[in-house]
């Protein structure tokens, strides 16, 4: 099933305000201040016109858990830049001690695989919803169908073919003359 423009803006939308608002309260938690408000559109902004790309269509929870996990990625750093006390990945002269980088890390993925766990069982409702509507409207209001036109054939004659008639009466007025063969002669 294919999503029209007014459904894939939708689910766009609400993809983006889960990661972006998932990645905001990450750094928040982890840093104690909020990202610049320049990183939080820049990155708002990408996400949006990733989901837009993505959502033309059903997706599983393994795409969605995938792509939110490389998009969290994506906004850390993009935060962690526009926060001279961000903690990025990437390694920096600053960086602090490799615990904190990777008890971050953990948590970033285990928040993550956790929403994207929560947006595929919401995208299966929705499209569960959406095929059960369908449904119910085609019983509704059926399609007419119109009987198939007789083929005709160029050239060809009809004539009436009688109509059957029941196996008891053909069989009792039909006489049986079959035997062996003669003998040649």
């Amino acid at each position: 099933m294919r999503a029209r423009l007014p459904l894939r803006l939708t689910r766009a939308a609400a993809f983006s305000a889960v990661c972006v608002a998932l990645a905001v309260l990450g750094h928040v938690a982890a840093g104690g201040s909020g990202p610049a408000a320049w990183a939080v559109v820049t990155g708002g902004s990408a996400v949006t016109a990733a989901a837009v790309l993505l959502a033309g269509r059903e997706r599983s929870a393994v795409t969605i858990s995938t792509g939110l996990s490389a998009l969290q990625l994506l906004l850390h750093e993009l935060f962690a830049l526009g926060d001279p006390a961000g903690t990025s990945l990437a390694p920096h002269l600053h960086a602090k001690g490799l615990g904190e980088s990777l008890g971050m890390l953990a948590a970033h993925l285990t928040a993550t695989l956790i929403t994207g766990w929560w947006l595929s069982r919401g995208e299966d409702a929705l499209w569960s919803l959406l095929r059960s509507a369908g449904r119910r409207l085609l019983a509704a209001f059926p399609l007419p169908v119109a009987p198939p036109a007789p083929r005709v054939v160029p050239g060809a004659r009809h004539r009436a073919v009688p109509a059957p008639l029941p196996a008891g009466a053909v069989l009792r007025h039909s006489v049986s003359r079959r035997g062996p063969p003669l003998r040649a002669g």
